[in-house]
């Protein structure tokens, strides 16, 4: 039987269409769970993170208007006084177990689900290995739409110039070409000659179909709208609740 944690957060007060985000921990093993606000939007005064065990579920509560995002943690330490990423093998954010509200988006690499609801009408949603991937996840909705999908492990099959290894050597995390190489513009879309979706195609990523074929509903480079399987919506006057889970069945 699933550990089920009731973790209630009303992020923003007074505005219609509340949203039920719940974070599932699919996985054999711990995971400790992050959100964070996007800029310009007030954070709300909660826990930005928490130890999830395996089976255990969370729900949290947000308001149309909210943006950010969810993503897990893996194999961390918070035993010392640390605030520093490197209290976790993948997806460690400034602040240690609660990220900080402003800076503690998480270390690559880190699978993400990334909302931003109520933006012209719409709720807007993703799976992102632009980063990196860390842990397979899913995030489905009750509301009609479509499924946003990253639940194959990439990390035993990862390129070997990708990943990224724990202290035992085991493969942990699949950097994305962008975050291996921050200076490859081609594959980060950047730069005056990458900067547009017309001059920074999937070709340009060398391992884009490798991301792209355990990720066949998400993101798996900046500009994948193209692919037509990357970015979701929902009407926002839709009833409609989020789950995330981690390592999905």
């Amino acid at each position: 039987m699933l550990h089920h944690t009731l973790f209630s957060v009303s992020l923003l007060a007074g505005q219609a269409l509340a949203r039920t985000i719940t974070v599932s921990n699919g996985c054999n093993y711990t995971v400790w769970p992050a959100l964070f606000t996007n800029p310009g939007i007030t954070p709300p005064d909660v826990a930005m993170g928490w130890e999830a065990a395996a089976g255990s579920i969370v729900d949290l509560t947000v308001a149309a208007g909210w943006g950010g995002r969810v993503w897990g943690r893996t194999e961390c330490d918070f035993s010392s006084d640390s605030a520093l990423p490197s209290t976790c093998a993948t997806g460690g954010c400034n602040g240690g177990l609660e990220c900080d509200k402003t800076s503690g988006t998480g270390v690559a690499p880190a699978t993400l689900a990334e909302w931003t609801l109520d933006a012209d009408g719409s709720d807007w949603y993703d799976i992102s290995v632009v980063d990196g991937f860390n842990i397979p996840m899913t995030l489905t909705n009750t509301g009609g739409g479509r499924n946003s999908s990253c639940s194959t492990d990439l990390n035993p099959g990862c390129p070997e110039a990708l990943q990224v290894l724990d202290s035992d050597d085991e493969v942990i995390g699949c950097n994305s070409d962008c975050a291996a190489d921050p200076t490859n513009e081609a594959a980060c879309c950047s730069g005056s000659q990458h900067s547009t979706p017309e001059t920074c195609p999937s070709s340009g990523v060398e391992h884009y179909q490798y991301f792209k074929d355990g990720c066949t509903d998400g993101y798996a480079y900046a500009y994948d709208e193209s692919s037509e399987s990357a970015l979701f919506k929902l009407d926002s006057s839709t009833e409609a609740d989020y789950t995330v889970t981690f390592c999905p069945s």
